[in-house]
Parts: C-alpha cells; sequence; structure tokens
C-alpha cells in the first residue's frame, strides 16, 4: 500500500523502520497481531504448572447403541463360544505400553481419560512436557458406584490409586475372546482406546479385575450404560462372547428405561 503523506526520501528513518519489520516480523508497537504463533518461545513452563483445565479432549467417536432394544440386536451378532478355562498366554505387556498417547495430542491416555470424565470446572490441570493437562485435581461421579470423589493432589500416591482408569472390557478378558490372534499393533490400539476407558473409583476397579459381566456388575442404576458399552466395544472389534456372559448382558439390559 503507497501512503501518499510520507516522503521516504526526507525521511529515511521510515525506510529504516519498514525494512526492520520486514526482516524480523516484528510489530514496532510490540503486538503479534495476524502472525501465526507455531513457535513461541518466550514463555518456558515449569514442570508443574496448575491451570484451570478450558476444554476436555475430544474421545474417539463411541458407538454405543442408543437403547436397549438396538443393543440387543448388536449382541446378537456377536459369536458365542464357549469360555476358555483361565487366560492361557496372556501378559498385559501384550498390549504394549500403558497409556500410550495414540491420539498424538501430547497427553497420555489417563490424562485425556480423567479431564474428559472429570466434573466440568472442577479439575485444575499443569503443562507437564507436551501435554497441556496433566490432571493435579479435580471432582469425578464414579459410574460403578454412583459415589462422588474429589482429590486436591493426583501426585500423592495414595490419592492416584484411588481414581483408575478401568478397561470396560478387561484387557484379559479381551485376549480370551479373541485379542490373542491380532498383532501387537492392534492389541495396543485397543488399551488405549478412549471410548474402551473410563474413570472410575480405584477399590472397585481392583474388586472388578477381569471379571466379565457374569462375574462382576456395577450398580443397578449403571448396569443398562455398561451393558451398551461392553457389547459396543466387543461389536467394535469383533470379539467373541461366551453364553453365560451372554445371559448376563441381556439381564443388564433389562434394566435399560
Amino acid at each position: 500500500m503507497t501512503h501518499a503523506s510520507y516522503d521516504v526520501r526526507r525521511t529515511p528513518w521510515v525506510v529504516l523502520l519498514a525494512a526492520l519489520v520486514l526482516l524480523t516480523g516484528c510489530d514496532p508497537t510490540g503486538t503479534t497481531a495476524g502472525r501465526p504463533h507455531a513457535h513461541t518461545r518466550a514463555t518456558h513452563h515449569p514442570k508443574h504448572h496448575p491451570k484451570q483445565a478450558s476444554k476436555p479432549p475430544t474421545p474417539n467417536r463411541v458407538e454405543v447403541p442408543p437403547d436397549a432394544a438396538a443393543a440387543k440386536a448388536e449382541l446378537d451378532r456377536l459369536v458365542v463360544l464357549p469360555r476358555p478355562r483361565g487366560t492361557e498366554g496372556y501378559v498385559r505387556a501384550a498390549f504394549g505400553s500403558d497409556w500410550v498417547d495414540t491420539d498424538h495430542d501430547g497427553c497420555n491416555q489417563r490424562d485425556d481419560v480423567l479431564l474428559r470424565d472429570a466434573v466440568p470446572g472442577t479439575t485444575t490441570v499443569a503443562q507437564q512436557g507436551a501435554c497441556d493437562h496433566d490432571v493435579l485435581a479435580g471432582t469425578w461421579h464414579d459410574p460403578y458406584t454412583g459415589r462422588t470423589l474429589t482429590f486436591t493432589d493426583l501426585k500423592d500416591l495414595r490419592q492416584a490409586e484411588a481414581i483408575q482408569i478401568d478397561h470396560v472390557v478387561p484387557l484379559a478378558e479381551a485376549w480370551v475372546s479373541g485379542a490373542r490372534r491380532w498383532g501387537r499393533d492392534r492389541r495396543e490400539a485397543f488399551a488405549n482406546d478412549l471410548h474402551e476407558l473410563l474413570a472410575v473409583d480405584g477399590p472397585t476397579n481392583m474388586s472388578k479385575g477381569d471379571d466379565d459381566p457374569a462375574a462382576w456388575r456395577p450398580r443397578e442404576g449403571y448396569q443398562c450404560a455398561y451393558a451398551r458399552r461392553w457389547i459396543a466395544v466387543k461389536v467394535r472389534y469383533r470379539l467373541a462372547v461366551d453364553a453365560s456372559e451372554k445371559s448376563a448382558l441381556e439381564q443388564m439390559l433389562g434394566y435399560c428405561r
């Protein structure tokens, strides 16, 4: 753009200033309006810089059946096989490392799930390395028991163990119902799939262990949602069910309203 009000031959400082702007990309007023911020380096975050979380990460699309009828139809699509005895051959390492950042947002899946499942507006997070939501504190409603869980310092091991990330379909259960035939990459993807993970009460998660719905159930008020989610995971990954597991899931769908 030409500005007729300036004679650059009589005011050489204008030329120098313009050249400075072009070479450095700096606004002479000290602002950065209109410039990309991909390489901002002015601020160095400490290992833990507490702040309020703004927006939870976007989870993978959840294909949970919308009602009991749809869930029953999905359940009937699954292959029914006799349940094997034990979990021969299963080791946790077969599903890769714990909490891999498979969605490449800079945070591991534990922090993604903690932020997603927390009561909105209650979490305090920190910048830690590439992760902008290392969860330090917050409040959660445990779906399995219905209890409200509040933690003030998740860097305290006792508090961290009191809220755990549960695999809805346990890894050992996935192993015996089909995952033993998968490659390592698919097993790792399963173990870190956000719609297969829930933030829950730690002791309750420990009591659930590797049990399927025939051996363990959450509180009555959550059984419909739990069964629908279990079925969705099994359908998505083409995992088999056994007869007692299918019967238990059908009973739990009876609590759907």
